[in-house]
């Protein structure tokens, strides 16, 4: 039994006292309770109360393993009572905002089912994975200003297109999504840092939706990769889950075929059984596994930092697109529709290859909790409107 009466705030659904993901709404940073937020700046949390005052996780996300373990275990402990403490408001989450300054963003392609799925379409005759893929997560430096929080509406981008006659220019016409899982980092500004460290730079894990311009990106990307096609936006979950949450949710990394570089291997299982689901206009159209992915989290920041590049408080950096072995499991429509030859129907009767104007995308998330409870992820909801 809890003080907090909410029918969501139990074990069995995503946002009970296993999960407790932080956020920051009007009167301030919060953790969220079912669907209601308790807000932190009045609650007796000793030395961890001056990090929740503001209206940012930005203090608290300096503040490093220590210092988040410590103010979970309280906040626990809060939620769990059965009387309220002295100062404790609950409040909607409806004003959720961006929870955090957003550093440094990179993302990620470390799903090995979607890498082969692009290289059959674009190298049919060819092998699938370049060269390098097994031996490195690939990734790239993305735009942490057009880091977006769920519930803002994404304008159609424009930009280059291949054309019979040369480019073309306008709005682009093949609008698309990459279901991802992001990482939001945290503790002191380090480099070189190990997979067998990675954790303690890491505060806590929110869906992403990566959007991407298929056709701007076929005509831009060689020789330098990603640019404007996935500029543009970027939408991430307004509640973070701590690492924490996940202890029961790790798995072993499917294997590699090659041996791998010393700083890329781990001591641990750091693959997340997390399963996300991707809706269009209310039909739900693939369920990706997470725990399909080839590269962990702690080797992407190991890689990442092997250079003498550093990971700081903010930093932000995801998974790459989220897809299994089958075709419902596909986080892209760029893979749903194989390149537009095959378009998927909806609920509604209409099919779809891309995204059309006035469409909306929700992801939603969940993974194994302790005691057979569900650890939940926020969701992530875009519309798209017209240029």
């Amino acid at each position: 039994m809890s003080w907090i009466s909410d029918p969501n705030f139990t074990e069995d659904q995503p946002f009970g006292p296993q999960t407790l993901p932080y956020g920051v709404v009007d009167g301030g940073v919060a953790v969220r309770v079912g669907d209601q937020a308790l807000l932190l700046k009045s609650l007796a949390l000793g030395k961890c109360s001056e990090l929740v005052q503001g209206d940012s996780l930005d203090p608290l996300l300096k503040a490093g393993r220590p210092v988040w373990s410590a103010l979970r275990a309280k906040l626990k402990e809060i939620v769990t009572a059965t009387s309220a403490p002295k100062g404790a408001e609950l409040v909607g989450i409806d004003t959720a905002k961006l929870p955090f300054t957003v550093g440094d963003y990179v993302d990620f392609y470390s799903s090995r089912h979607h890498a082969e799925n692009v290289g059959r379409m674009f190298r049919p005759d060819g092998d699938p994975l370049t060269p390098n893929w097994t031996h490195l997560p690939i990734g790239y430096h993305g735009r942490a200003g057009t880091v977006y929080v769920s519930g803002t509406d994404i304008v159609r981008p424009n930009g280059q297109r291949r054309g019979s006659e040369g480019p073309k220019f306008g709005p682009s016409e093949r609008l698309d999504i990459e279901a991802e899982v992001g990482f939001v980092c945290g503790g002191p500004t380090a480099a070189n840092v190990s997979t067998s460290r990675a954790a303690e730079h890491v505060f806590g894990v929110a869906l992403v939706n990566d959007w991407s311009a298929r056709d701007i990106q076929a005509w831009e990307y060689q020789p330098l990769g990603p640019f404007l096609a996935k500029s543009f936006a970027t939408s991430i979950g307004a509640w973070i889950t701590p690492l924490e949450a996940f202890s029961v949710a790790r798995v072993p990394t499917p294997p590699l075929p090659n041996k791998l570089h010393d700083y890329l291997t781990c001591d641990q299982p750091w693959g997340l059984d997390i399963t996300i689901t991707v809706e269009l206009n209310d039909t739900i159209v693939a369920r990706p596994p997470f725990r399909e992915m080839s590269w962990s989290f702690v080797q992407q920041l190991a890689h990442m930092t092997v250079n003498g590049a550093t990971v700081r408080p903010g930093d932000l950096f995801a998974s790459g697109t989220v897809s299994g072995p089958e075709k419902d499991e596909r986080g892209s429509f760029l893979e749903l529709s194989w390149g537009g030859k095959e378009p998927f129907k909806l609920d509604d009767g209409s099919t779809r290859s891309f995204l059309e104007d006035g469409d909306t995308v929700r992801l939603t998330a969940t993974a194994p909790g302790e005691g057979g409870s569900v650890v939940g992820l926020a969701e992530v909801v875009g519309t798209v409107r017209s240029a």
